[in-house]
């Protein structure tokens, strides 16, 4: 099932200049990161890495622009964004579902890496406000991602402890009542929410019998949900 898509519009190798347009997307973003935001990441993550050092820091600047709703000039990272997509070649990104497993299906394609950074960039700057920020904020931890785009990558960019599953994504609410052993559907109380942590932290803890390999990301899932619960 595709849960996101970005078809990423570029100049051929031999063309003079170095242009980048947005094609076909479909980016769902709400509660961000969403999984558009997640496939932006995961292309910013899988090719900043590659581009030239002397170009971070305007990656940097590029980003801290668009989120503010800034007025971009062009060129950027050597290309020029535009939206005539005629003569480009074409590549599409996808964030996969299966089941509750996510899977990102990342196409190199001929572009270059700041064709597919910027592109990515450029379709989160068509967020709204509240939307753009995290995402945006979901880039620029992606910028410094090394390794794979697996559960701990989308746990790191959403800000989620142990988001292993879809369902910590597209409901962070539901996902939150859960890890804390409550049903998805119900409302717990800001004091259920205290109590429940509290009981679950300690039998989490080492020292009362949890398993001491796995305690850490355990407690860091159970602040991360006693947080979303109480904000």
């Amino acid at each position: 099932m595709i849960l996101a898509e970005l078809e990423v519009c570029h100049s051929r190798p031999i063309a003079p200049t170095r242009r980048v347009a947005l094609g076909a997307r479909d980016l769902p973003a709400d509660p961000p990161p969403g999984f558009g935001g997640l496939l932006l990441a995961g292309i910013v993550a899988t090719f900043a890495s590659q581009l030239d050092d002397e170009l971070m820091p305007e990656l940097d600047v590029l980003l801290r622009q668009v989120e503010r709703g800034q007025r971009i000039a062009q060129p950027r990272l050597r290309h020029r964004f535009q939206t005539d997509r005629v003569g480009l070649a074409r590549v599409r990104h996808r964030l996969l579902g299966h089941g509750e497993a996510l899977e990102f299906d990342i196409d190199p394609g001929t572009a270059t890496p700041a064709h597919h950074v910027l592109a990515a960039v450029y379709a989160a700057a068509e967020l709204r406000p509240a939307l753009r920020t995290p995402v945006i904020g979901a880039l620029r931890v992606a910028t410094r991602w090394r390794g794979p785009l697996g559960p701990r990558f989308i746990a790191h960019v959403s800000g989620r402890a142990s988001a292993s599953s879809a369902v910590a994504v597209a409901d962070p609410i539901g996902w939150a009542r859960l890890t804390l052993g409550f049903a998805a559907d119900h409302r717990p109380s800001s004091s259920a929410v205290q109590r429940r942590f509290r009981e679950l932290l300690r039998e989490a803890h080492p020292d009362h019998g949890g398993d001491e390999a796995s305690a850490a990301d355990r407690i860091e899932a159970l602040s991360e949900a006693r947080r979303i619960l109480l904000a």
